[in-house]
């Protein structure tokens, strides 16, 4: 059975994990990512600088114990020649010494020569290890140098991202900006003015079109022919108070206003 407290705790590390992604700065991991690139290419640098001092180390005791080994072989030649001029002296006392000399100078050539392959053999490892690290090397090299292209790009794409965040919020802000519900709009006043407007036009309508708006007409009408015969009659009764004043033309007044009392009673007939 799982402990449920180290469960809880893988759940609680993971979680956190989450939230630390989710709220991290970009820049700041775009700088750990350029330290680790930086670290680790100065890491290979110098694993590779060791492996190459290796080489170079192992070249130079190569080179000096060839020489040893040359020297010493000399030596042992001189040894040997000088023993046998001495045998041939018939100093055999030095020509013992000298032969003995000799073989001392061949037992340290013996160790020389050993010596001398196992650091070939560990040169010929030691350079091919070297090529190794210089191949990784350059590559390490080249794989910061695209780091670090990468790197210059994404704080590019951070510092576009927060423009493009500010601009998104300003438009928010913008459209969430409402306007003075106290003070009517423009929209609200011409709406409500049309409303009015067409009331009175559809009030005025059913006016005209109600048999009380005719029976109206008719009256107005009426009173319109009753206002015109009356006013023929004040002419007519001033053109008679003119004739009395003047009675030559009495006659022709009186016929006159006879005339259009005739035809205003055509008219209201006719009405």
């Amino acid at each position: 059975m799982a402990n449920p407290f180290s469960k809880g705790w893988k759940y609680l590390m993971q979680s956190l994990d989450t939230k630390i992604e989710e709220n991290a700065d970009p820049n700041v991991q775009i700088a750990q990512a350029t330290e680790a690139a930086k670290r680790q290419h100065a890491e290979i640098t110098k694993s590779a600088a060791s492996i190459i001092g290796n080489r170079n180390q192992l070249e130079m005791k190569m080179n000096r114990l060839q020489q040893d080994q040359a020297k010493l072989a000399d030596n042992a030649r001189a040894a040997i020649q000088q023993a046998d001029q001495a045998a041939a002296a018939g100093d055999a006392a030095k020509a013992q010494d000298l032969n003995q000399t000799a073989e001392v100078f061949a037992s340290q050539l013996v160790t020389v020569e050993q010596e001398l392959e196992e650091t070939k053999q560990l040169y010929a490892g030691a350079v091919e290890a070297a090529k190794q690290a210089e191949a990784q090397q350059k590559q390490s090299e080249m794989r910061l140098q695209d780091q670090m292209q990468q790197i210059t790009q994404l704080r590019s794409q951070v510092e576009q991202a927060k423009m493009q965040e500010a601009t998104a919020q300003s438009m928010q802000q913008l459209d969430g900006l409402q306007a003075d519900r106290d003070v009517p709009t423009l929209d609200s006043v011409r709406d409500k003015i049309e409303q009015r407007y067409a009331r009175a036009l559809g009030a005025q309508e059913l006016v005209e079109s109600s048999v009380h708006g005719r029976m109206d007409e008719i009256t107005m009408a009426g009173n319109d022919m009753k206002a015109s015969s009356r006013l023929e009659e004040i002419r007519a009764q001033m053109n008679a108070e003119k004739g009395q004043l003047n009675p030559g033309s009495a006659a022709g007044v009186a016929g006159e206003g006879q005339r259009q009392l005739d035809s205003g009673e055509d008219s209201g007939e006719a009405r």
